[in-house]
């Protein structure tokens, strides 16, 4: 198994020239930082003639410097009161880094002023405006006609005629700009070591669990040396494809962390603070993050994942054209979830996407059964204890590998205790801003070992949230499963007994028989589904322990589910291979079926349709929806209890 640093270099450099489908390398780069603007006012006085006003006589007024003596001293006395009001003797008393709250009698020089009060406030920009003036729809359609020829040509197929795969990098066009300090020639690696580690192969925008952009795991990466493209005497005959939203704000709440209740806090004490070293921009900063829909990278990446599907697989699109049919694409309800998908389909189709396909939008709420977000009806994973166990585990890890962090960046915002809460919601901060505003000084706070740490604390986070270490992972996966098996064998579902929805399950908007199908959903629902499919290799190096990072883990959310993840099932038909066979190709990279009982080691990561059908419909019949969702059952919090398949504890015979 490769190390942490070299599983997803093959062709990084070059992926973005080889992509015929990615825009070209652009050399803009925004970094967005907050701007400062200190405006300066002149308080001198014009003369009276200046101001164009008549010189008037004016009485002079007797006066003694005995008078001029007694309005110093007592406007001097009245300054000294009053700022002994405001914040106590420690007005005038000078602090050292680290000693809040000490009064100092070193000499030491002037204390700086605290922290504006604006500070950590809640910044954000209304745009497009409610109301706007100057619309006239009319004078500027769409559309005018005098369009010249529209002859079309043949679809693409590139991902069987391309000489090499395109593999994405995660940023081929730098919307994004790490940190300048550490920026190497190709905007992706730190320079530095930490422990003696070659940080050559150190990727920050890699680092950062499913807050990193996704990227091509490169060949190899799972334990399958082949790619994505059709293996010698094979043909691909039809996709379905699973992908997860784009870059968003960060959502409403956080289990652990947080930029927006970090920001709260600052702005709450900005009056017992002031930040020093690297650390001194805070004192200007104010947050900028919306919450939860898409950032303008986000709706690129979703852009561009259409585009990029489209070259490599237009051709399935011929199969709709023969039956006179339109595919029908699926998405949910939510705000970054459904223009996710539209950002999709407009890079897949191209404006207008109108009469080119049939969206499907299933409503994400409770009471309805939905399988792209099926926690709305398991009332299991409303229990933390059962859903959220991560937590535990990043307290305890954040507690170990942030500790030099806190200690280092304490001592520069004398005023307030930062805590390792703190610390780990700043390198949070540093993801979110990066991927909504392009930069964020946060990221310039931490050594490759620190990153390194807190991409181990999302991946302890998911595997017991949302994967093989959760009770509830397997049964809310289990649902768009039953659908999966539902397609491949052109069979309507007879029972609905989990999060299917009978209702959206039929000919119309649930087809059977065709070639493509793309369903976009949430990073935490693709964790659930492999789990659910019994993909065994990326639970093998499990329980993850919450004292250190194990060597060669095959567990990594920044590989399985970042920002715009993207799953494949291949189906291919062989001369080599009797039967419809099928692969699982997740960001690119090709994972074995040896977990799914029966597929055979196959170094192509093949497995007949009908072998993979038959062990899935064993783990639907074994999954108890009642029982898992339902069921009055308990785990205790910790390492008491595990489980490496994603199941509860038994039900009681």
């Amino acid at each position: 198994m490769s190390s942490l640093f070299d599983r997803s270099r093959e062709g990084d450099e070059q992926e973005c020239s080889r992509a015929p489908y990615e825009a070209p390398g652009s050399a803009e780069r925004e970094a967005l930082l907050p701007s400062s603007t200190h405006e300066t006012y002149d308080d001198a006085l014009s003369s009276p003639k200046e101001k164009g006003l008549a010189q008037q006589e004016q009485p002079k007024k007797p006066f003694k410097y005995s008078h001029i003596s007694v309005a110093f001293v007592t406007g001097a006395v009245a300054c000294v009161l009053a700022q002994l009001a405001i914040c106590g003797p420690s007005c005038f008393t000078p602090r050292l880094p680290g000693t809040a709250g000490q009064v100092n009698h070193a000499k030491a020089p002037l204390a700086t002023p605290f922290a504006p009060p604006w500070v950590g406030s809640s910044v954000s920009h209304n745009y497009p405006p409610t109301r706007p003036t100057n619309v006239y729809p009319s004078l500027f359609p769409t559309s005018v006609g005098y369009g010249g020829p529209t002859p079309t040509g043949a679809e693409p197929i590139l991902i069987a005629t391309a000489p090499a795969y395109p593999y994405q990098g995660g940023q081929c066009a730098k919307q994004m700009v790490p940190p300048t300090a550490f920026a190497s020639d190709d905007s992706l690696k730190l320079k530095g070591s930490a422990k003696g580690k070659n940080s050559d192969d150190f990727r920050l925008f890699r680092s950062w669990g499913n807050l990193s952009p996704w990227y091509s795991n490169r060949k190899g990466a799972f334990g399958i040396d082949s790619t994505p493209q059709p293996p010698p005497t094979c043909r691909i005959t039809g996709l379905h494809l699973l992908h997860r939203h784009g870059a968003r704000y960060p959502t409403q709440w956080a289990s652990y962390g947080g930029p927006a209740p970090f920001a709260a806090r600052l702005h709450k004490n900005a009056a017992k603070w002031n930040a020093t070293g690297e650390l001194d921009f805070l004192n200007e900063w104010t947050y900028k993050l919306g919450e939860e829909l898409l950032t303008p990278f986000g709706r690129k990446q979703l852009f561009d994942l259409g585009l990029s599907y489209r070259m490599k697989y237009g051709f399935l699109l011929q199969n709709f054209t023969d039956s006179n049919t339109l595919p029908v694409f699926r998405t949910e309800s939510q705000d970054r979830m459904l223009y996710s998908a539209l950002n999709f389909a407009i890079g897949f189709f191209g404006y207008p996407i109108e009469h080119q396909y049939q969206q499907s939008i299933t409503i994400e709420s409770k009471g309805f059964n939905n399988t792209l977000a099926p926690y709305m009806t398991c009332p299991n994973t409303e229990d933390r204890s059962k859903s959220d166990r991560g937590v535990w585990y990043i307290k305890r890890w954040a507690g170990k590998y942030l500790k030099d962090a806190r200690e280092r960046l304490s001592a520069q915002i004398p005023g307030y205790e930062l805590s390792i809460e703190d610390i780990y919601s700043m390198q949070q901060t540093c993801a979110y801003e990066t991927v909504a505003l392009g930069y964020s000084k946060f990221c310039e706070l931490f050594t490759q070992e620190e990153w390194e740490g807190f991409n181990y604390a999302l991946d302890l986070a998911f595997w017991y949230g949302s994967a093989y270490g959760s009770p509830v992972a397997r049964v809310q996966g289990i649902g768009w499963v039953q659908e999966l098996v539902s397609r491949l064998t052109k069979t309507p579902i007879k029972e609905h007994n989990s999060s299917t929805n009978s209702t959206l399950h039929n000919p119309i908007t649930f087809p059977l028989g065709n070639s493509l199908y793309v369903d976009a959903t949430h990073e935490v629902v693709v964790l659930n589904i492999l789990t659910a499919l019994n993909l065994t290799s990326f639970s093998a190096g499990g329980p993850l322990p919450y004292t250190h990072i194990p060597k060669d883990r095959t567990f990594r959310v920044a590989e399985l589910a970042p920002f715009a993840t993207n799953v494949q099932f291949q189906l291919l038909a062989c001369e080599s291979v009797p039967g419809e066979q099928i692969r699982v190709i997740i960001n690119d990279g090709v994972a074995p079926l040896t977990g799914v009982r029966g597929c055979p080691e196959q170094k192509d990561g093949m497995c007949s349709v009908d072998t993979f059908v038959a062990a899935q419909k064993e783990t639907i019949e074994k999954t108890d929806w009642e029982w898992e969702c339902h069921g009055d059952w308990t785990v205790p919090e910790g390492t008491e209890w595990e489980t490496t398949t994603g199941e509860p504890p038994k039900k009681p015979q």
